[in-house]
């Protein structure tokens, strides 16, 4: 049996990982209708896998080096490269994350501007966290 994916205007639950980047770059700005928890949750994984990596790279090739005094030195044209490559993702991936974000806490039944409350030290982030791992709430469909 194949499983359909819905239209984007609807939330996927249960989306697989691809489906759920697939979903993130289609949506890449669109902060109106709702986002599963599979599909935020595929995405920050997926995000903060390339991120990591991308920022890692130029340590790995050499790069860049942390020096003993707590300096970095960029030790030829690879870090460079590497290093912009990375900020170039950091910078791309702000928008879609927010709004996934946003997605995912109307289905929660929440409005978009509680994200806001991550801007609140330690509380407001472990509060974020929790509105999006609770499950969907019906009322959530007055943001399709």
């Amino acid at each position: 049996m194949t499983h359909i994916a819905p239209t984007l205007d609807q939330p996927h639950y249960g989306a697989p990982l691809g489906a759920a980047v697939r979903r993130g770059f289609a949506k890449y700005a669109t902060f109106r209708g709702r986002a599963s928890r599979s599909e935020y949750w595929w995405w920050v994984l997926f995000a903060a896998v390339v991120g990591s990596v991308l920022n890692a790279l130029p340590t790995l090739t050499d790069g860049v080096r942390l020096e003993t005094d707590g300096s970095l030195t960029v030790t030829g044209p690879l870090g460079i490269i590497l290093t912009f490559v990375w900020a170039i993702w950091a910078v791309a991936t702000v928008i879609p994350t927010l709004a996934v974000l946003v997605r995912r806490l109307h289905d929660t039944g929440r409005s978009g501007w509680w994200v806001l409350i991550g801007a609140v030290p330690l509380v407001g982030i472990l509060m974020l966290v929790v509105f999006t791992v609770l499950g969907p709430r019906p009322e959530g469909a007055r943001f399709d």
